[in-house]
């Protein structure tokens, strides 16, 4: 049945020309109220635990692909800008959001700091998957906007850890163990490859899928996020990764065609739309302050960096995304009792509608098509770019 949905859901986002992972949120919705309505909810199996762990898997090396794109040279010449849009994209709508929920739903102090977490989160998967589908992953635009959403998500999740999770001994061993990896990996990767790329079973998907999960693991050991070791292992070994186009290809093949629609479809069918129908105040209370913070703060910064309108309106709405970090931060605070049901099925809502609207809007408003591969004049401005930045 979930296969069926993803491919149901490519034939769709072929026709419309959106990216599937917008269809797949959408469809899994969808499902989830009409098995709700038929009183057939059960038989989705949204928490089987295979199910779970298939949709983690696609996260972690969606998100280790997506920090595979940051081109280290052209992230180096704008480090200003990532760093600040990332910092302004987090701080604008943690606060205002946090602000909303404490005066507006009168939530209490606790939930309020967490609802402003998670609705302050970009989201890397669908920002990358919309990036992958229209091209744009490949320019200098593109992996400027990858930074910015990385730098936002990582501020979420120091920010989170420092209000919720204890420092303890499993925090220090986390750190000091990935840091050696991550110093160390570029190294043992290159050997790796030239010795027995060409002479063993797909070892470096073997090597990659063992250091992301490894590393997962001991994050969640530690109470800290799975996911955000993939992005830094990406980042880590963009350079030799950008060496090997192939495997790149086959990897986001394995990802996006078998892992990522069971994460996508879950986080569709997580939303209830009665639920929602019976108090809607929150949800559009917690949605609009996420687009206004956002768009407030970041539109007129961007036009800092970009003077194109398109390029300025494209990124910031990509920047108002949410998903991956949001939902498991809302998850974290329902698991530790920091909100209650109902309040996580608010941020929730809110969260995986923030995924589908601002890309909508994106796709089909503000797209800056000049950049598109294809298109001789994105290269042209991807290299003005770097000798303005460097």
């Amino acid at each position: 049945m979930w296969l069926g949905l993803a491919v149901i859901s490519a034939i769709i986002a072929y026709h419309l020309h959106i990216p599937v992972s917008l269809i797949e949120i959408c469809l899994g919705v969808a499902i989830a109220a009409i098995a709700g309505w038929l009183g057939k909810a059960d038989l989705l199996g949204v928490d089987l635990p295979w199910l779970k762990f298939l949709g983690s898997a696609g996260a972690i090396v969606l998100t280790f692909l997506a920090g595979a794109e940051l081109d280290p040279l052209v992230m180096r010449s704008k480090i200003k800008e990532v760093l600040v849009i990332g910092g302004i994209g987090f701080s604008a709508p943690f606060i205002g959001c946090a602000l909303i929920a404490y005066f507006l739903l009168h939530w209490t102090a606790q939930a309020c700091l967490l609802s402003g977490i998670a609705l302050a989160t970009t989201s890397v998967a669908v920002v990358y998957t919309v990036l992958l589908a229209t091209g744009l992953n490949q320019t200098a635009y593109g992996k400027g906007v990858l930074g910015a959403c990385f730098i936002n998500d990582m501020i979420a999740v120091i920010v989170l850890g420092l209000l919720f999770s204890p420092f303890g001994y499993k925090t220090l061993i986390f750190i000091i163990a990935a840091a050696a990896v991550l110093i160390f990996l570029p190294l043992y990767t290159k050997h790796l490859t030239r010795v027995y790329a060409n002479h063993s079973a797909a070892i470096r998907t073997k090597w990659l899928l063992f250091i992301l999960f490894g590393l997962a693991c001991l994050a969640a050991w530690a109470g800290s996020e799975p996911v955000l070791p993939a992005y830094l292992v990406g980042a880590m070994l963009a350079g030799s990764a950008a060496k090997d186009s192939d495997w790149i290809r086959r990897l986001r093949t394995l990802t996006i065609g078998f892992l990522t629609p069971f994460y996508f479809l879950r986080a569709g069918m997580l939303v209830s739309l009665p639920a929602l129908a019976v108090a809607p105040l929150a949800f559009f209370l917690l949605l609009g302050g996420k687009f206004l913070t956002k768009i407030l703060a970041l539109c007129p910064l961007i036009g800092i960096f970009r003077s194109g309108r398109k390029e300025k309106w494209y990124q910031t709405l990509m920047m108002s995304t949410g998903l991956t970090f949001g939902t498991i931060s809302a998850l974290y605070g329902l698991n530790n009792g920091i909100v209650s049901q109902a309040q996580y099925s608010y941020i929730v809502a809110a969260i995986i509608a923030s995924a589908v609207i601002p890309t909508f809007v994106a796709g089909f408003v503000f797209l800056p098509k000049r950049l598109l591969p294809g298109d001789a004049s994105h290269l042209q401005v991807a290299e003005e770019d770097i000798i303005e930045e460097g």
